[in-house]
């Protein structure tokens, strides 16, 4: 156990230099800030966009769905692949050439000043609640290994993530989440394949899971599973292309980076899911008590500790370290990219349009690190609320929350960006809709009234109950919600005046591609640098494991991943040094 406190430690040193290196390119402006000045090279936008859809949430309630009901959960995260495909067929580069440095100044632009408040103010609180649920799911995994109370274990992490936010920002944020997500597919690649391994196979674990179909135990009715995995879809393609999660591509150079970002993106998250799940599967069949283990400690969310039990029993000494760092690093993703996302949005579209509408850059920028600050110790505050609720399930908490409160603000913000002639109060007049169909689905409307209206002979399991829950709220959202805001064309009228003018320059910049600008070259080459340079650091601190006491597999086991990340590292390093730099940087407002 000491060794894994000291790899964890020194995990959080690495992350603390991060953002301190990242510091200086943070400091120019709130372009720079919160966005990187749209300097960023492909593959960390594609590697932040991939770890955003990433957090703790995965290794614990997911991964506890995984190793109760076996496949479905996979519909998850393969829904996420399908809605970062369809980014890189129309929706990223369209987002990088709105020319915008929140998403709230593409809400402006798009629906008009009204909107930029009610969405400013419609969209922090549930990005607020996410969060602080991905921050409670860490706390559980900690509190499991560390034997630290959930409580300390939030704050404490909750207080690194907050620094590396405040001192990188969106610079810190993104070279983070690509460090972190090089150590998480390292890391779920030996572990997929110890587990393999130890089951006999693929072949094996199929036959040996102990659920007998597809759908997972609980399930009467396969079209109720059908229609979850559809509607799962629906919800991913539209929770990923809508305009207030714009900033993922936002920070790219230019068309052609959001682009390939997005493609990145698409293909890790398509292989991930079979990587990521092996272990709790594996974990069903090797160690059938893997969910009772921490029952006294954890009561209802003990299940959510499976992934840990399969690397604590299954894996060499020190592994649960490496794994700890990399469940840090998936929640620390979230979170600083959820608090640089709603600092940026409060200080751009509220604070400097009615506080401070005369505030320089450098008095936003301070502003921006005080906000982020706030904004770091409510998640904190409210991760501790969502513990003190001991009976809920993660898994559901984060389907409700993202089926029944957010898609309400995310249906306008993404039918808006290719259904043109909408008046401007469609958005938050389709946003009341929203509400009004969450309102029926989550609290009016239950699995027994449906039974009753169908029929059924034989009543909805639990598990059918949350699952059509979901289904009807995103049913209601894309029927109803959607269609309210499709009949809002029928009200259209061309707007006169400025609107009519921002309206026009708006829907041309998202035709026009963005071009990288003269002097770029020097900015790619400081962050093939820097990070090369950080993740070979990294890598010879993962290939000192093998001094370790293991067992030979165990020891090859750190090798292989400390072959990963340095690698990784010396080809980001050496494409850094071929050519020529150019002399100074020419920064672009675009």
């Amino acid at each position: 156990m000491n060794i894994d406190i000291l790899v964890v430690l020194v995990y959080f040193v690495f992350i603390i230099v991060v953002g301190l290196l990242f510091k200086r390119l943070a400091g120019r402006s709130t372009s720079d800030y919160f966005r990187g000045g749209g300097k960023m090279l492909w593959w960390m936008v594609g590697a932040s966009a991939f770890m955003t859809q990433f957090s703790a949430w995965t290794f614990t309630g997911a991964a506890g769905k995984a190793f109760t009901e076996g496949f479905p959960v996979m519909a998850i995260f393969l829904a996420n692949a399908f809605g970062f495909l369809l980014s890189w067929w129309f929706f990223s580069y369209r987002f990088r050439q709105m020319r915008i440095v929140t998403p709230i100044d593409g809400v402006r632009r798009r629906f008009g000043g009204t909107n930029e408040q009610v969405f400013t103010w419609a969209s922090i609180p549930p990005n607020l609640v996410s969060t602080g649920i991905a921050l409670n799911a860490l706390a559980i995994f900690v509190s499991a290994v560390f034997k630290i109370d959930i409580e300390t274990t939030i704050i404490v992490t909750g207080l690194l993530v907050l620094f590396v936010s405040v001192v990188g920002g969106s610079w810190g944020v993104v070279a983070s989440d690509f460090v972190q997500m090089v150590v998480i597919m390292a890391l779920t690649v030996v572990c997929a394949v110890v587990a393999i391994f130890k089951v006999g196979g693929p072949s094996n674990l199929i036959e040996q899971f102990p659920v007998d179909n597809i759908m997972g135990p609980g399930m009467n009715y396969p079209l109720l599973f059908i229609s979850w995995v559809i509607f799962m879809f629906v919800k991913q393609g539209q929770n990923i292309n809508a305009i207030d999660v714009s900033y993922r591509f936002l920070t790219a150079k230019d068309s052609v980076n959001a682009r390939k970002g997005a493609l990145l993106a698409f293909a890790l998250m398509l292989i991930g899911p079979a990587i990521w799940f092996i272990p709790p599967w594996a974990a069903a069949v090797l160690y059938p008590d893997a969910a009772l283990v921490h029952a006294e400690q954890l009561g209802n969310k003990a299940a959510d500790t499976v992934y840990l039990i399969f690397v604590e029993r299954a894996m060499p000494v020190g592994m649960v370290g490496l794994l700890m760092a990399a469940v840090f690093a998936a929640t620390m993703s979230s979170m600083d990219s959820g608090l640089n996302k709603n600092s940026g949005v409060f200080v751009r579209n509220f604070y400097a349009v009615f506080i401070n509408s005369k505030a320089n850059d450098a008095k936003l920028l301070r502003v921006s690190r005080v906000v982020t600050i706030v904004f770091g110790v409510l998640i904190i505050l409210i991760a501790l609320f969502i513990n003190s609720l001991r009976g809920v399930s993660l898994f559901d908490a984060m389907m409700l929350t993202s089926s029944l409160l957010q898609m309400p603000l995310l249906v306008p913000l993404f039918f808006g960006v290719f259904i043109k002639k909408t008046p401007d109060w469609a958005a938050w007049g389709t946003v009341v809709v929203g509400l009004v169909v969450s309102y029926f689905a989550g609290f009016v409307i239950t699995a027994d009234m449906v039974a009753n209206w169908l029929n059924l002979e034989v009543p909805f399991t639990a598990r059918e109950a949350t699952d059509l829950k979901v289904v009807l709220g995103l049913a209601g959202h894309l029927f109803i919600t959607g269609g309210f805001f499709c009949l809002t064309t029928k009200f259209y009228k061309e707007p006169e005046g400025a609107r009519s003018k921002e309206l026009q320059a708006f829907w041309k910049d998202v035709e026009t591609p963005v071009i990288e600008g003269e002097g770029q070259d020097i900015v790619d080459r400081q962050q093939r640098n820097m990070l090369g340079k950080l993740i070979l650091v990294f890598g010879t601190l993962v290939m000192a494991m093998v001094l370790i006491p293991n067992p030979f597999w165990g020891r090859m086991a750190f090798v292989f991943c400390g072959v990963v990340v340095l690698t990784i590292g010396y080809l980001l390093h050496k494409s850094a040094q071929s050519g020529e730099a150019e002399k100074t940087p020419v920064y672009q407002n675009s």
